[in-house]
């Protein structure tokens, strides 16, 4: 009975709090060509929150308020092109979610191959290091015995 109640005031709970979350839904364009258009300019811009989503996967804020200003833009009669200048000029070439390639998106475009050869650089320095130190450490007579004695596979371990 007591697990019952307990159940129930979770299940109370969780309802309460998800109801708490939910936002009224934006009203989609009457005019579907409308929509469609600000659908296909949506998956072009990053979401400046998310950083790893377009404005249309995203549900931030931000991503709503920029997928409004796509329609409005639209309404007001702007082309694809200029939308999308519009927005590189106010939030950087960073909210294309495919930036170009040029001298400010250099680091963009090969940041990430940057990091990797210089990890491997890092890595094969500590190879070539750690093959040094053991080159040099000389093992005492009873430790070489006993790593021989280890090694060796048809002899009797001590």
């Amino acid at each position: 009975m007591k697990r019952a109640i307990l159940v129930s005031c979770a299940a109370a709970l969780v309802a309460a709090v998800g109801t708490s979350w939910a936002k009224e839904a934006v009203p989609a364009a009457a005019d579907p060509v409308l929509e469609k258009r600000a659908a296909q300019l949506a998956v072009e811009l990053r979401c400046l929150v998310c950083q790893n989503q377009t404005i249309a996967d995203s549900n931030a804020d931000l991503a709503v308020d920029l997928r409004q200003q796509i329609r409005e833009q639209i309404k007001a009669g702007k082309t694809n092109n200029e939308i999308l200048d519009f927005m590189v000029e106010r939030y950087g070439d960073f909210v294309l979610y495919r930036p170009p390639f040029k001298a400010t998106t250099l680091l963009l475009w090969l940041g990430p191959f940057i990091l990797l050869a210089a990890t491997a650089a890092a890595f094969l320095r500590y190879l070539a290091r750690r093959r040094r130190q053991l080159e040099q450490a000389e093992l005492s007579e009873g430790d070489r015995a006993r790593a021989e004695a280890l090694l060796a596979p048809d002899k009797e371990r001590p």
